[in-house]
């Protein structure tokens, strides 16, 4: 009898406990129970697996075929045929992710803000702002270049300039930055907010000293997803910021970005080796952002929970 029960008990703590704390023998014990488990766990190793694989794959491919024809030419100050230099677009690709961060954040963000702390629950212009915002989402970028161009170069004659295409990039990514600044803040658990109100604190000051610093992680998270669409964009700025290769004396001058800047060279089929080159350094330039973003978001995230 005292077996019996000792045998249920260990074989009750082997259900409970989490996969990932159980010993091999317990795993193939729990395996044989439920071969599906089995067959589920070794699709998800397998899946991971390939990621990683076509990760790698891809970084070592463009490191190979672009660190032999990075010199110092591609590094000039002014873009030339024989050079092919990269700093023109580099400085372009900073001032349009600029421009079109500081056009769509306070728009995403604000928007999420009512969605989530103001709007009623069940209120049909809500639901309507969601379905709106995911269906803009999956527009390919093409179309928002060809809104842009009619919109912004033809109709408000913009002509293709920076300030084109920085407007183009601010309507693509503000669907990104309103739907992950939204799940953010639904995150914040709601004993935040009673905790503030309780103490006395309206519901202004709530938002910005309680709820919007815990969901900064959320929030840059969008933020880099945004960055990293404006970096890697080129069907939409071809149509509305040109493709000049020198750095923009003014919003209204035409240029071009790394992006572009890679797909113009690889499409001349004149400069292939450095159109390679120019995709490490936009490799590195996405690693930089992603890395810049990662440091602020914790250190942020130390400031909430230090002043808390």
């Amino acid at each position: 009898m005292g077996t019996m029960q000792q045998t249920a008990k260990a074989a009750t703590m082997i259900n409970e406990a989490p996969m990932n704390r159980l010993s091999l023998s317990d795993r193939l014990k729990s395996y044989k129970r439920t071969p599906g488990s089995l067959l589920v766990m070794l699709l998800v190793v397998l899946s991971a697996v390939a990621t990683i694989a076509a990760l790698i794959f891809l970084i070592l491919y463009i490191l190979v075929n672009g660190i032999p024809y990075i010199n110092a030419d591609l590094f000039s100050w002014n873009y030339t045929s024989e050079n092919c230099s990269v700093i023109p677009a580099a400085i372009n690709t900073v001032i349009m992710a600029a421009i079109s961060l500081l056009l769509a954040v306070p728009f995403g963000i604000g928007s999420a803000i009512y969605l989530v702390e103001y709007a009623k629950k069940g209120n049909k212009l809500v639901k309507v702002i969601r379905v709106t915002a995911e269906t803009l989402t999956g527009i390919p970028s093409i179309v928002y270049g060809l809104f842009g161009m009619l919109f912004f170069v033809t109709a408000l004659k913009w002509k293709f300039s920076i300030l084109a295409g920085a407007f183009t990039l601010a309507i693509m990514i503000l669907p990104v930055i309103l739907r992950t600044t939204e799940e953010a803040l639904l995150s914040v658990p709601d004993s935040y907010r009673e905790g503030s109100f309780g103490l006395g604190a309206g519901k202004l000051r709530t938002i910005f000293k309680i709820v919007l610093p815990a969901a900064v992680p959320g929030i840059l998270s969008g933020v880099i997803l945004a960055t990293g669409r404006i970096v890697g964009e080129t069907a939409a700025l071809i149509y509305t910021a040109g493709s000049v290769p020198r750095i923009a004396k003014n919003l209204f001058s035409s240029t071009r970005t790394l992006s572009v800047h890679m797909y113009l060279l690889s499409k001349e089929g004149l400069h292939t080796d450095q159109a390679y080159a120019t995709a490490v350094v936009l490799l590195v330039f996405v690693v930089l952002i992603n890395f810049a973003s990662d440091a602020i978001a914790k250190k942020m995230s130390a400031k909430t929970e230090k002043d808390r």
